[in-house]
């Protein structure tokens, strides 16, 4: 429909400030939606001077929720409405405004974007307490001095997400996973279960929600790379949903990478093709979908969502391994085919492969993109205990 208008509702702490928009895009999670234009100490925003020198736009409404948590459901966020200028932008979320200004340029219309986002919080604190009840055969984990608030269950829900609950929104874009790398399996239950529960309350339907795959990272404990297994497993267990992958962006030793202006270019890739028509633009990168042997030893997988092609732009495809029936991975050697969507992977240490893995590891290179230049996620063939 045409423009309405969005206001805080209900508490004499929020300074209403009324705004004409014609969409309103909610941003949510941790740290890496939570990082404001201006960077962090010693951590900076690639473009952010040149993006907040010209950030001037009167079509555009900024709107950060102050942090609060509490026991119960709250009723009412704290915060401000503000237009976007440089001192507005400077202080919000990156990749929150960098999808906002995407989205007005590009579908001619005024958006409003709220972000409500707390630095190292989990998936369970932003799920409600009666949805949790189903997953209490799950151990979540207990909160400490230190962090008490963004680490227990449901206690983001109660003061970060329902305050905006029946919100006119037009979908969610949402970036968080590093709180919960070291349970994947249980990640892969909770996040559609979270993604649920929200549109159940919220009420007005399945909306888009699009949501970054976390970045490579050097960690000391475990593997990341079957957290990013799981957060794409789950883009299969819900509807209307999307994942832009960050596996060319990542900084080895840092966990918010400086690169948010791609991130936010590949969420507003899904809303601009799933929701605004914008039907010639590629949107996901490549996913992995079968893979057969051959009888000279080698394994050919086949992938979706690369409708031209695959490519490595020129560089030796890298962080492949295989492995045969005794579960061992090998390094690998890989090819894109010249006239198929797919790519050849072989080890002259396995002559009977049984399993392909694909950056499979904590912060590894990435080398495989469809035309359209989205990198593939890290993927296995395998569902092989770690």
């Amino acid at each position: 429909g045409g423009p309405f208008m969005l206001s805080v509702k209900g508490s004499s702490r929020v300074e209403r400030h009324d705004v004409l928009v014609g969409e309103v895009w909610f941003a949510s999670g941790q740290s890496n939606m939570d990082m404001r234009m201006r960077g962090n100490t010693n951590q900076p925003i690639f473009g952010s001077n040149e993006a907040i020198l010209h950030a001037n736009n009167k079509r555009i409404r900024l709107f950060t929720a102050e942090r609060q948590y509490s026991e119960e459901p709250m009723a009412d966020a704290v915060g401000e409405w503000f237009p976007a200028t440089p001192a507005a932008v400077k202080e919000f979320s990156a990749v929150g405004w960098f999808f906002a200004e995407k989205i007005e340029k590009l579908v001619d219309v005024p958006v409003g974007i709220i972000s409500s986002a707390w630095g190292g919080s989990n998936v369970e604190s932003w799920i409600d307490a009666d949805t949790l009840t189903a997953y209490e055969h799950l151990t979540f984990r207990e909160a400490t001095a230190g962090e008490p608030e963004r680490r227990t269950p449901s206690l983001m829900y109660n003061g970060m997400l329902h305050p905006f609950l029946g919100y006119g929104i037009r979908g969610v874009i949402w970036y968080q996973g590093e709180s919960n790398r070291s349970r994947p399996e249980e990640y892969l239950e909770l996040f559609p279960a979270m993604v649920d529960s929200w549109r159940r309350q919220w009420g007005i339907g399945d909306f888009p929600f699009y949501y970054v795959q976390i970045a490579p990272k050097d960690w000391d404990d475990g593997n990341s790379a079957f957290l990013r297994e799981a957060q794409l497993m789950a883009m299969s267990a819900m509807t209307n949903a999307g994942m832009a992958v960050s596996l060319d962006i990542g900084e080895c030793d840092q966990i918010h990478p400086a690169e948010k202006h791609t991130v936010a270019d590949r969420l507003a890739y899904w809303a601009l093709a799933q929701d605004y028509g914008f039907d010639a633009v590629g949107f996901s990168g490549p996913v992995y979908r079968e893979m057969e042997t051959t009888a000279d030893g080698k394994a050919v997988l086949r992938f979706d969502h690369a409708p031209r092609g695959l490519t490595s732009f020129g560089q030796d495809l890298a962080g492949f391994e295989i492995a045969g029936a005794d579960r061992v991975f090998h390094p690998a050697q890989a090819a894109i085919a010249k006239r198929e969507v797919t790519v050849t992977v072989w080890s002259e240490d396995v002559l009977e492969p049984v399993a392909v893995r694909y950056a499979f590891e904590d912060c590894p290179p990435a080398t495989l993109f469809n035309t359209e230049g989205l990198p593939a996620s890290s993927f296995r063939t395998d569902n092989w205990p770690d």
